[in-house]
């Protein structure tokens, strides 16, 4: 291997850069980048690895055709000595691999030159008790790795570990703060705008009541319309800036905001509601947009909700029978609503579908991996 001037070297380099960085996969690729080009490791591949003990193969680097092939499906498939042993709470610190299945899958399938690359080593990324997955790196020709290069990979999985979980606590933060920056803004919107539609209500219920004739009487009922309207619309937008009805579940939640927009909703779930906050309050958003779109634009007030939550994703149908719309033209349609469920879903790895025909309803589909 290299001498240990040139391990400090390499691993300054890598503390530099990881310092700099402030997304997860740039931070990884380029700490990676600069560990593979300074020390006698060809390749490496790395796996997060949730606390289900589901693997994700998040980053890698000069892996050869055999491994690359049809987007690395022999890394990420099949029976994983090193996954197997992460999970088990079995991998503690540096270690050779002597046998990779999905090495030898990849090899004897003959998907591309495997460059000699037959056995590699793995470590875990962690910080204290926090474990966040494995990194992994091989060499030609290498079988075992020495007890100094398994000790520098060591150094190097300990400052990526501490990375990932600066980036993790950066994350957190800045989601605290959107949430007050949240709190603050429906505060001022009740404070100050719902405050002054009220108002007006008022004043248009008084101006009916003082004046005899029937034109300006009617001008002050549409006044009194239009602004009870428009009190609806805000108190529905202060509940999505602060959903307080989260906190007593996302089912819960969903029928206050339905009974807010004056819908008759039934729900129905299969499966037990344990979800990640960021799923749970994206389900929570889409089902209101999903709502809001019935009120607005299907010309009915019956509505259908069903959750189906597996082991890898949740599904929801929001259902209407209403008046319905062209899917194919989907696209084309201005939208605000619909673009904003599409986002929503695809910011989690999800998918949004809708089936949909004039005079026959409207069938919302989003599916959400967690």
């Amino acid at each position: 291997m290299t001498n240990n001037h040139s391990n400090i070297a390499i691993l300054k380099e890598i503390a530099e850069l990881l310092n700099e960085e402030t997304e997860m996969i740039p931070m990884l690729n380029g700490a990676l980048s600069k560990f593979l080009s300074g020390t006698k490791f060809e390749t490496g591949w790395i796996f997060f690895i949730d606390e289900k003990g589901k693997s994700e193969l998040v980053v890698k680097q000069n892996l050869p055709d055999a491994l690359s092939y049809n987007d690395c499906q022999h890394l990420k498939r099949g029976g994983c000595w090193c996954v197997s042993r992460f999970r088990n709470d079995e991998l503690k610190k540096a270690s050779n691999i002597i046998e990779c299945q999905r090495i030898e899958g990849a090899i004897e399938a003959n998907d591309g030159d495997h460059n000699d690359i037959t056995h590699h080593a793995t470590v875990p990324l962690q910080s204290g008790q926090e474990r966040f997955g494995i990194l992994n790196v091989a060499s030609r020709n290498t079988v075992r790795f020495t007890d100094e290069e398994l000790d520098l990979l060591e150094s190097v999985a300990f400052q990526m570990g501490s990375a990932i979980k600066r980036i993790y606590l950066t994350n957190e933060q800045q989601e605290i703060a959107l949430v007050q920056e949240r709190n603050r803004l429906a505060r001022d919107l009740h404070d100050s705008v719902n405050q002054l539609l009220f108002s007006v209500t008022l004043t248009a219920r008084a101006g009916i009541e003082m004046t005899e004739q029937e034109e300006l009487k009617e001008t002050f009922k549409d006044i009194q319309q239009l602004t009870q309207e428009a009190l609806t619309e805000m108190r529905a937008l202060i509940w999505q800036l602060r959903p307080k009805g989260l906190e007593s579940g996302l089912i819960e939640a969903i029928k206050v905001y339905a009974e807010m927009m004056n819908l008759q909703l039934s729900v129905n779930v299969a499966g037990v509601i344990q979800l990640p906050s960021r799923v749970e309050e994206t389900l929570f958003r889409i089902a209101q947009e999903a709502l809001n779109n019935v009120r607005k634009h299907s010309g009915v007030t019956q509505v259908q909700i069903f959750i189906n939550i597996t082991a890898t994703d949740v599904l929801l149908v929001v259902k209407d029978a209403g008046q319905g719309f062209n899917v194919d033209a989907i696209d084309d349609i201005p939208s605000i609503g619909i673009q904003s469920i599409k986002d929503r879903s695809q910011a989690v790895g999800g998918t949004a579908d809708w089936v949909s025909e004039i005079g026959k309803g409207t069938e919302l589909l989003v599916r959400l991996p967690y």
